[in-house]
């Protein structure tokens, strides 16, 4: 069974820069496309960004363009996202998803994807 989890969410201030890190464990072989969504008390999911299998392709939210870094290591099996000059709009909970092997190109559709990670807070004071 596929397991992810999240980590380096935190309190930050405005400004500031944060690496996210997602850890797959558990038939990690069967990923395929891998994705950061984030979401916010009585709003709906919102897509980030995500990265083909392979690592080389890679897509943005239009809330993600500029400041946003996905990344992965399939040897290490983890994901990473670079967040730069967070801000207070980036307060949300950060949740990591891979998609099945045999679909390997990213989607910003998050039904699209079958396994999820609990989530890591991530806090911006102003």
């Amino acid at each position: 069974q596929v397991q992810l989890v999240e980590s380096g969410g935190g309190l930050v201030q405005a400004g500031a820069s944060l690496t996210l890190s997602c850890a797959a464990s558990g038939g990690t072989g069967s990923l395929g496309a891998m994705g950061w969504f984030r979401q916010v008390p009585e709003k709906e999911r919102e897509f980030v960004a995500a990265c083909s299998a392979s690592g080389r392709s890679t897509y943005y939210g239009d809330s993600a363009k500029g400041r946003f870094t996905i990344s992965r290591d399939n040897a290490k099996s983890t994901m990473t996202l670079e967040i730069h000059t967070l801000k207070p709009d980036d307060t949300a909970i950060y949740y990591c998803s891979a998609r099945p092997a045999v679909s390997i190109a990213p989607t910003q559709r998050s039904w699209e994807y079958d396994y999820w990670g609990r989530g890591t807070q991530v806090t911006v004071s102003s």
